[in-house]
């Protein structure tokens, strides 16, 4: 019988099993390592297998665009100690509407015991942030706020501009009038300016479950 297609809420649901069966992985590969890159991409590869077991699932790459192209949605590990990572920079308007897909975001940290010489991931967090909530919260509560007091472009204007916002005259004046148009969902990233994108994600952890869009993948006593 043919693998049924992987969809955003099965992904949810077996995202959430991940966690649980992987909570804390001790293996010999793993010790010493600090690369946050290693391992992320070390854990990556345990759950694309675990996904491949019971869906028709063939893993993206950042080459291809997303780590889930079937579902729109990219995979973020990250250490606990500073819950962050960066994403290609598209344009200014990623920071408003959202980067375009979801993320799957496990918080983990990590431990050696060197009477074993093993190294222990433990998933602390687990998040799916729905592709409408992946704006900036500041930038988002900011001009929510501005039109709801009746804002014209150029206060639209001004707070790009407060705020750095990297666009040039044409495109943030086009961009202020889409603002005012078509007011921007509340979004739970933290977004910092940068060559790329990088994104913390302290406040969608904390939100997880609270909001619509935060889906919850760990369960309370992980927390």
């Amino acid at each position: 019988m043919p693998k049924p297609p992987l969809t955003l809420q099965s992904l949810a649901t077996e995202a959430k099993r991940f966690a649980q069966q992987h909570a804390e992985i001790s293996e010999a590969s793993l010790y010493g390592v600090t690369d946050g890159k290693a391992i992320g991409t070390y854990i990556e590869r345990r759950l694309h297998a675990f996904l491949s077991q019971n869906y028709n699932h063939q893993p993206g790459s950042s080459a291809r665009g997303r780590d889930l192209p079937e579902v729109n949605a990219d995979i973020k590990f990250t250490h606990v100690r500073q819950p962050q990572s960066s994403c290609p920079f598209k344009s200014a308007a990623q920071k408003i509407y959202g980067l375009g897909y979801s993320l799957l975001v496990f918080v983990y940290d990590k431990q050696d015991d060197d009477d074993a010489n093993l190294g222990t991931l433990q998933i602390l967090h687990g998040v799916l942030v729905d592709k409408s909530r992946t704006a900036d919260f500041q930038t988002t509560t900011g001009l929510r706020d501005l039109v709801a007091h009746n804002a014209t472009i150029d206060d639209i204007l001004a707070f790009f501009a407060a705020r750095r916002l990297p666009v040039d005259d044409i495109s943030g004046r086009a961009l202020a009038q889409r603002v005012l148009d078509n007011p921007p969902e509340l979004g739970y990233l933290t977004i910092s300016n940068a060559l790329q994108w990088r994104l913390q994600y302290g406040r969608v952890v904390d939100q997880a479950g609270k909001v619509d869009g935060l889906s919850d993948l760990v369960d309370a006593r992980a927390k």
